[in-house]
C-alpha cells in the first residue's frame, strides 16, 4: 500500500524525472554548442548593407567561408578576415582559400562586408577568391 516506483498494483504509474533531466540537459549542451560556432563567425565590427530583396539561405558550414571585410574610414583602408585571422597580405588568404577548395570541390565563399565599404574593395576581395579558383561567391546583406 506505500507508493512505491512502478508497480501497476497501484493504478497509475508514478512519472520519472530524472531521465527528462539528463535529456534538457543534454540537449542544453548541444544547442549551446552549435550556437557558440555560429556566433564567432559573425564580426560585430561590421555592419552589413540593406538589400530589401535579400533572402535568408541556408548554412552550410561545412562547405563555406565568411570573409569579414572591415572597413576604416579614417585610414581609408580594408582588413580581410577569415576564419578569425586577419589578413593584411592577400598571397596568404588566396594560400588558404585554394586549400580549402582543393579539399572540398563545392566550397564557396560569403563576403559580408561593411555598408560603407566601397565598391573597389569589393572587387578586390572578389579578385581574391577569383585567385583562389572559387566560383561560389555570395554576399552578406540584411533584408530590412
Amino acid at each position: 500500500m506505500g507508493g512505491g516506483g512502478g508497480n501497476m498494483e497501484g493504478g497509475e504509474p508514478e512519472f520519472q524525472i530524472a531521465p527528462m533531466i539528463d535529456v534538457l540537459l543534454v540537449l542544453l549542451i548541444f544547442f549551446m554548442s552549435i550556437t557558440s560556432s555560429q556566433v564567432a563567425k559573425i564580426d560585430k565590427e561590421i555592419t552589413p548593407p540593406v538589400a530589401g530583396a535579400a533572402k535568408k539561405k541556408e548554412k552550410n558550414l561545412a562547405n563555406e567561408g565568411i570573409i569579414n571585410v572591415r572597413w576604416n574610414n579614417t585610414r581609408q583602408q580594408s582588413t580581410l578576415v577569415l576564419q578569425d585571422r586577419e589578413y593584411p597580405q592577400t598571397d596568404a588568404l588566396v594560400e588558404l582559400l585554394t586549400d580549402l577548395k582543393t579539399r572540398n570541390a563545392s566550397y564557396r565563399v560569403i563576403i559580408r562586408g561593411d555598408k560603407a565599404l566601397p565598391a573597389v574593395e569589393v572587387q578586390k576581395v572578389m579578385a581574391v577568391i577569383a585567385q583562389s579558383g572559387i566560383d561560389d561567391i555570395s554576399f552578406s546583406a540584411l533584408n530590412q
